[in-house]
Parts: structure tokens; sequence; C-alpha cells
């Protein structure tokens, strides 16, 4: 009897785009200084505006109570910070998507790379909880083969294996991945894993994105398919 081994078409793991959430595919600063917000005011502490909260988005609720306790002059210690820390993750979890947007051209681009051939995922600092509920309601959950967050696994962003694992678990093909974020923790996970990278300019960093040496910047997400194809066919010759 012969024996037919599967083709190396059927054996061969697609291509991937694997993308940043925050100041990536959404714009979710409203909503997390809106948490910030009603938390300074039950300590007694002024709103922080957004456009002083942007940029450190990125790094975390930590962060944002930080900066929101020190524009307010007032002491925070560590204890008080982890409390604070679980009431923010509460409300934020009940109002997660009051002001948050998808930015233009996102749904469409996501549509045209499925239509290609593209597996889609999501790695995110965000808790994993977190990302879901979003994405469902900003109706494109439907669109990821995965979606982790930072506690997906032991690891994550900046570490390359938070990114490599995401990967793996979409069954994507690693030599054939693209990350797509915003920021130097995105552009530095990407370069550790040795995975080409697209850098978006409009979300939260502290620095131009330009600076961080991604491979490809673009301006609109109108542009990411022709910039993954290209990421695709170098990383292939």
């Amino acid at each position: 009897m012969a024996i037919h081994s599967p083709s190396v078409a059927a054996r061969v793991a697609p291509p991937i785009v694997v993308f940043d959430l925050d100041g990536t595919l959404a714009d979710t600063a409203g909503d997390l200084v809106g948490t910030l917000n009603a938390i300074l005011a039950d300590e007694g502490l002024p709103p922080l505006p957004v456009r002083k909260a942007r940029d450190l988005v990125g790094a975390g609720a930590r962060a944002l109570l930080q900066r929101g306790f020190e524009a307010g002059r007032k002491e925070l210690t560590p204890e008080h910070l982890d409390r604070l820390f679980q009431r923010f993750m509460v409300h934020y979890r009940d109002n997660i998507c009051v002001h948050t947007k998808l930015y233009p051209g996102v749904e469409a681009a996501l549509e045209r790379l499925q239509r290609a051939g593209f597996l889609l995922a999501v790695c995110t600092n965000k808790f994993e909880d977190h990302s879901v509920r979003l994405l469902e309601a900003l109706g494109i959950a439907h669109r990821f083969a995965a979606n982790c967050g930072r506690d997906t696994f032991p690891f994550f962003k900046p570490d390359p294996r938070h990114l490599t694992l995401t990967i793996e678990r979409a069954g994507g093909s690693l030599s054939r991945a693209v990350m797509v974020g915003d920021s130097r923790t995105d552009i530095v996970t990407a370069q550790a894993a040795r995975v080409p990278s697209v850098a978006v300019p409009f979300g939260y960093t502290d620095v131009p994105v330009r600076r961080l040496n991604p491979d490809l910047v673009i301006g609109h997400f109108d542009e990411l398919y022709d910039a993954v194809g290209t990421l695709v066919r170098l990383a292939a010759a």
C-alpha cells in the first residue's frame, strides 16, 4: 500500500500579522485617563488632562496613578499604589469602551489581510480579559486567531517570548510574521524575536517611533497591506 505524506503546502503555517492594541489598533487614552480621574476624584485630587497623560498610557496603570499623585503633590506609598491599582483594574473593566475608538482604516486593513490569507493576532500588555472585552466591544474580536495579554504567558513584552508564543498559539509562521505597534516596547520585542516591525506614529510613545528603528513606518492603516507584503517578501528573499 502506498503511503501518501502531506503536501508541503499543508505543512507550512500561514503568514501572520501581530498587533499591539493600545495606541495601535485603538485610541484607548480617553477611557484609561477617565478611570484614572475617577480614582483621583475619590482621593481628593484634581483630574489629569488627557493630553498630559497620553504619553504615559503605554506605561500602564501604575505609571498613570503615580503621575496623577505627582501632579496633585500628594504622597503615594507602595501599599496605597497597590490598592489603587486594583481599583483601577475593576473600574476600567466596567468602563472599557466608553470613549475608545478604532483608528481610521483598521477594519478595512484587517479584512484585506485576512482575504489575502494572513492570520491575525493581538499581543498586548493589557490583561487578557481586558483585551478580549475591548475587542468584543469594538466588534473585531472575531478577526483574531489569538488574543494574548500580559497574563496569558509567564512572559510579557518586551520579552520576545510573548510575541513568539502568541504566533505559536495563533498557528502562524514565525518566519513570515510581522509585528505592528506604536512604541519602543513593541519594536524592541519584535527586534529581539527577529520579527520585522511596522510602526504607527499616532499612538503612545515617549519618542518619535522613527528613532526606534522599526523596519517601516506607516501614517495610516490604508498603507498596512503593502507594508506587510514588502516585509514578508524581504524575509523570504
